[in-house]
């Protein structure tokens, strides 16, 4: 069994990063910090949660997205004209909700689902489209991304894999707009059970007492940069993990990371369409969520095994 050294194994930049993605990082970054600051001296609530707390979180999911995709579209063999505009359209989408959501909380008002006057049904058809396009563009740099040989097999389909379950996540938002919100000039909503507003966690105000739809939407969407981190993680291991310096075990590693990241997410997406909160599962959600975890650990040992047999045959 080979043992590759960590600079060999991992992937390294082969096209320019996405410039017009790291701005809007860096904006988004900025934004972060402006909205924490804003929570902490402006003391209105918004559909429950406080005004500034929208913009923060989806200011930081937008800069972990927009960071990782950068970063995947410079790995690239060669630079592609069609990936490069269709992540311009992607900034351009950002761009456009990141303004309607904060610009709604300056004014006191809800972003999403807003219809009750004719300029916030206006905002929220923009919205509406600006998403459609993020999805249907981040699609188009997922194909051209995937179709490239990016490090050895464990980080490519690291990549790939975490593209498509990323596209199952943004699309699991719109589950959220088809939803009655029984309160009038709101065209759906995120809770499951209840009107939202509901009672929060700390941090990601994610329902303590009903279903809640944003938890398999940013669950799913984020795997764009837990799936590649890991496999990075595991040749950054290889040095002292020996058994890691095999492509064939990282790869199962990652394909079994993957399956049990995929099968979480359908489980989440099931428990909040039955309104179920995260913190308060039935039995039947701790049942297969114990089938998961049993069925990750067994792929994770015949992973393995499989490649400490390979070894003693090739030694014999």
């Amino acid at each position: 069994m080979s043992i590759l050294t960590v600079p060999d194994s991992l992937p390294r930049r082969r096209a320019p990063l996405h410039r017009p993605l790291l701005y809007f990082a860096a904006a988004d970054a900025v934004l972060v910090v402006v909205a924490s600051v804003a929570m902490l001296v402006d003391d209105r609530v918004i559909a429950g949660s406080a005004a500034w707390f929208k913009p923060m979180k989806f200011a930081l999911s937008f800069l972990l997205y927009s960071v990782a995709l950068a970063w995947l579209i410079s790995l690239r063999p060669k630079a592609s004209r069609l990936t490069w505009w269709m992540a311009n359209v992607i900034v351009t989408a950002g761009v456009i909700e990141m303004v309607i959501i904060v610009g709604q909380v300056v004014r006191g008002k809800r972003s999403h689902y807003n219809t009750t006057t004719s300029l916030d049904a206006a905002l929220w058809m923009a919205m509406g489209s600006t998403i459609v396009a993020l999805f249907l563009a981040t699609m188009v740099v997922a194909v051209g991304v995937a179709r490239a040989r990016i490090g050895d097999a464990a980080i490519s389909w690291s990549i790939r894999l975490g593209l498509l379950i990323t596209l199952v996540g943004l699309g699991l938002g719109q589950l959220m707009p088809r939803r009655e919100s029984g309160i009038d000039g709101i065209a759906g909503a995120h809770t499951v059970g209840a009107s939202d507003g509901t009672p929060g966690m700390p941090l990601t105000g994610w329902s303590t007492t009903d279903g809640d739809l944003r938890i398999p939407h940013f669950f799913g969407m984020h795997a764009l940069q837990v799936l590649p981190l890991l496999a990075a993680l595991l040749v950054v291991l290889a040095p002292r993990m020996p058994l890691l310096g095999s492509v064939r075990v990282r790869l199962g590693l990652v394909v079994t990371a993957s399956a049990g990241y995929a099968a979480v997410l359908a489980l989440l997406t099931w428990q909040a369409l039955r309104g179920q909160s995260l913190v308060h599962p039935d039995q039947a959600t701790l049942t297969a969520a114990a089938a998961i975890g049993i069925g990750v650990v067994v792929a994770v040992m015949i992973s393995v095994a499989s490649a400490t047999g390979t070894r003693k045959v090739a030694t014999a």
